[in-house]
C-alpha cells in the first residue's frame, strides 16, 4: 500500500485522479490526521463536498477542507471553506481554478508512510528492506539445497562402502563355504 501510495501520484492515472497525503487536524473527524485522500476533479462543487486546493501562500502544498459556502462574483465562483475541526471558515476564498479535486475517501493514516516513504531514508527502507527479506531468504534456500546435496554425496558415498563391505562379506563367506 505504501509503495502504491508513492508511486501512483508519479504515474499518468487515467481520468486526473490524484493521492494526496492529510497532514493536518484540520479535518478531524472526517479525515484523520495523517491520511491519504484520493481527489478527481468534477465540474461542479457545492456546499457540503470536501475539495482539496492549492494552498496560495505555499503553491506545492495543497488543503483539504469544506465547502461551507459559494458566491458568485463576476461570473466566477467563488467557494468559502472551512475545516471541519477549525472554529472558522478559512479568511480567503477559493477559485475554481485553484481546486484540484473532490475528495472521492481516504485511507486513515496511510499518508504517514506514504510521507515518510518520499523521504530518501524511508524510500531506502522501502527498497533495501524487502530486498534483504527476499536475499535472505533466498540465501536460506540455496543453503538447504547445498546441505541436500552435501548429504546425498555423503549417501552416495555410504552407499559405496556398504556395496564394499557386502562384497566383502560375500568373498568371505564364500572363502568359509570352499
Amino acid at each position: 500500500m505504501v509503495a502504491i501510495g508513492v508511486i501512483a501520484p508519479l504515474l499518468p492515472i487515467p481520468g486526473n485522479y490524484q493521492i494526496l497525503t492529510v497532514l493536518s487536524g484540520s479535518m478531524e473527524p472526517a479525515i484523520k490526521t495523517g491520511s491519504i485522500v484520493v481527489t478527481k476533479p468534477v465540474d461542479q462543487y457545492k456546499i457540503n463536498d470536501i475539495i482539496t486546493f492549492i494552498n496560495p501562500q505555499k503553491k506545492n502544498e495543497s488543503i483539504t477542507h469544506r465547502i461551507v459556502d459559494m458566491k458568485v462574483v463576476e461570473g466566477n465562483i467563488l467557494y468559502k471553506t472551512q475545516g471541519d475541526a477549525n472554529n472558522a471558515s478559512d479568511s480567503r476564498k477559493v477559485q475554481q481554478k485553484e481546486i484540484i479535486g473532490k475528495v472521492l475517501f481516504d485511507i486513515p493514516y496511510l499518508g504517514y508512510a506514504v510521507n515518510e516513504a518520499r523521504k530518501p531514508l524511508g524510500f531506502a527502507l522501502i527498497i533495501i528492506l524487502p530486498a534483504l527479506i527476499i536475499i535472505g531468504d533466498e540465501l536460506r534456500k540455496v543453503w538447504k539445497e547445498i546441505m541436500k546435496l552435501k548429504n546425498k554425496k555423503k549417501d552416495t558415498e555410504q552407499d559405496k562402502q556398504i556395496k564394499k563391505l557386502k562384497k566383502e562379506v560375500e568373498e568371505l563367506e564364500n572363502k568359509i563355504k570352499k
